[in-house]
């Protein structure tokens, strides 16, 4: 399945997809299945990442085939297509969660790798919960300013916050091949952290980023190599000079080019499934910045699941990460 020729058909016509793929009712028969999952009944600050499946499908358009640093023309090597939003149902962050499960592991099912855009970081949970029904505990990659692992929120042990507590507490993730990137900004106390130190989660925070750079970073993740891992990248790891559409922002975070390259650095990582969550297009400006990240985001994951199936190798050798 190949995007639609842009030289015949403008990039700015026809019903949009993502990166102008073709629409598919089933993942039957697909390597990648593309799914918004249009819910932010789990935000405690900005609302209005339910709009982010649909401005991220408009800014993708613009998204070319070819990879030139990883080398792949990831639709010449997958079959991949867009499989439409998940119903959710806005007044039940509960059985939003049932909705998407249900949905995702029917995708699991068909044999086909996820990549879904949110929508707010709560429906990560229910992800992890499809993904581990196939592949068993996953390891997780999180991209993200928040840990996200706080208990509740006036009462509720379900929002945006608390989405890789309640995986670990379910047993869906293994907490011990967890790492946190980008971490940063003011907390509500050096407690927040005691739940990744009870259980083993390592947390890389945005000034170890910087300080030491993409390559080191990379070559932390590396350990997870050699089992199934799951790639959750809340766009507000990206400094709000860079994402700004975004829910919660915190400064001081990563710039476009240093999450591309981090995301580069997952070559040949056995990656079962991915989202990309929180962007908030309400407070995106006229050139919808943050949507258009979040495209390139996802692109840059549909281009690594490609080098997955060609052996971790682009057409021309391997990625360079500096």
């Amino acid at each position: 399945m190949q995007p639609r020729n842009p030289f015949v058909s403008p990039r700015f016509g026809q019903v949009a997809t993502f990166m102008l793929l073709p629409w598919a009712e089933s993942p039957a028969g697909l390597d990648v299945a593309l799914l918004g999952i249009p819910y932010d009944g789990g935000t405690s600050y900005r609302t209005g990442a339910r709009f982010g499946p649909r401005a991220v499908r408009e800014q993708s358009s613009i998204i070319r085939a070819w990879h030139p640093v990883l080398k792949v023309h990831p639709f010449e090597v997958l079959r991949v297509a867009d499989c439409g939003d998940v119903d959710v149902v806005p007044i039940s962050i509960e059985r939003t969660f049932d909705a998407v499960e249900l949905r995702l592991s029917a995708v699991f099912e068909a044999g086909a790798t996820p990549i879904c855009v949110g929508g707010d970081h709560s429906i990560s949970l229910p992800l992890l919960r499809a993904a581990a029904r196939k592949h068993g505990p996953v390891g997780v990659i999180h991209f993200d300013a928040h840990p996200d692992t706080w208990d509740e929120y006036f009462g509720s042990k379900f929002f945006h916050g608390t989405p890789f507590r309640r995986a670990v507490e379910e047993g869906v993730i293994d907490p011990r091949r967890m790492i946190q990137v980008g971490i940063r900004g003011p907390l509500y106390g050096p407690e927040d952290f005691a739940f990744q130190d009870r259980h083993g989660m390592e947390v890389i925070r945005i000034e170890t980023v910087k300080e030491q750079g993409v390559r080191w970073v990379v070559e932390r993740l590396a350990r997870l190599r050699g089992g199934p891992v799951y790639l959750s990248f809340d766009i507000d790891a990206f400094d709000p000079a860079y994402a700004p559409a975004t829910g919660t922002p915190e400064v001081g975070g990563l710039s476009s080019y240093e999450g591309l390259a981090l995301l580069r650095g997952l070559a040949g990582f056995d990656l079962v499934g991915a989202d990309i969550v929180e962007v908030c297009p309400p407070y995106d400006g006229p050139g919808q910045v943050t949507s258009l990240l979040a495209a390139n985001v996802m692109f840059e994951i549909v281009s690594l699941l490609a080098l997955r199936t060609l052996g971790g190798r682009g057409r021309s050798g391997p990625p360079v990460v500096k």
